[in-house]
């Protein structure tokens, strides 16, 4: 019997083994998936070259909010889908392990965590209010509403990929709304590598899902893998890859030529690696689900977002 762990009002198990067992289970290394475009749209509204030195220090302090406020948001909503998925994890032989699902952790534990991301994220978007600026905090609860509300759209809706991406996608919005309000007016770039965003990780989730086609169907969750089949479900998420890379496109050539020939060779890196992410599912399929959907995708965030941060900063 998987022996669970818990915590009295003394703290007999600590808190520390607590959180390595949740930064592993949730993957914490992979914000890097959103990370890197959160920095860059607060880059691009930000102070530009030839600024004053007063310019951008408060620049780096609003940039250390941004940068706490997406690791407790997106923690707090990773652990919230561990716990509501729970019963189905614990179903399914592929998850069965995760912490909560297995017991190996207690899920009064996750939700103690989870409150306390939320409410770190909260306090870190009312750091911005020393700045004038308000909306972080205006908007920190629906923010953190919405990122949780993905976990609930697998027993509903086959679009429940397209949800995440939005999800995601707020990322590079709030972060520059944070940084300058008026950047999401003056610069619509930030809307186009949102909408980057979203078709991105909606289409590597579609090919991520194609592990639970079978058992989604047989307990009528939804996806869109579950509701068209392989065949389809991996040219939808060809369709929206493609989608996402003209959206880079777009916002490439909508800042030309802040965003010069640096980031023009990170726009034509992704569709290259989109392209080899592609290949290896169809040369390898299942096999291939794991170097496609965690490394790829990884070095396209990365990739991406240094290289817009280079050729927007020079």
């Amino acid at each position: 019997m998987t022996q669970t762990v818990g915590f009295d009002a003394a703290g007999s198990v600590g808190w520390g083994r607590a959180a390595a067992m949740m930064a592993s289970d949730i993957k914490l290394a992979h914000s890097v998936f959103a990370l890197p475009f959160a920095v860059f749209a607060a880059v691009l509204a930000g102070p530009v070259a030839g600024s004053s030195a007063r310019e951008w220090s408060l620049f780096a302090a609003k940039l250390g909010l941004v940068i706490v406020c997406m690791v407790t948001a997106r923690t707090w909503a990773m652990l919230v889908n561990r716990l509501l998925d729970r019963g189905i994890d614990g179903e399914n032989t592929r998850t069965r392990g995760r912490i909560f699902a297995s017991g190996a952790l207690s899920a009064r534990a996750g939700w103690i965590a989870a409150c306390g991301c939320a409410s770190a994220f909260v306090f870190a978007a009312s750091g911005f209010l020393w700045f004038g600026n308000a909306w972080p905090i205006l908007l920190s609860l629906p923010v953190l509403a919405w990122i949780a509300f993905y976990s609930l759209t697998k027993r509903f809706t086959a679009l429940c990929h397209v949800v995440l991406g939005i999800a995601l996608a707020a990322s590079p919005l709030a972060a520059a709304l944070a940084v300058r309000p008026e950047s999401l007016i003056d610069t619509p770039t930030l809307w186009w590598i949102a909408g980057f965003v979203t078709g991105w990780v909606a289409g590597f989730d579609v090919i991520y899902a194609l592990q639970d086609e079978s058992f989604d169907r047989s307990r009528g969750l939804s996806s869109i893998p579950a509701r068209l089949g392989t065949a389809r479900a991996i040219w939808a998420s060809r369709v929206l890859h493609a989608a996402a890379w003209s959206c880079l496109m777009i916002g490439w050539m909508a800042l030309w030529p802040r965003l010069g020939p640096m980031f023009g060779v990170g726009v034509l890196a992704v569709g290259g690696l989109l392209i080899w992410e592609h290949r290896i599912v169809a040369r390898r399929g299942q096999a291939g689900l794991q170097m496609a959907f965690f490394t790829v995708n990884g070095i396209v965030s990365c990739v991406l977002g240094c290289l817009g941060i280079l050729d927007s900063l020079s």
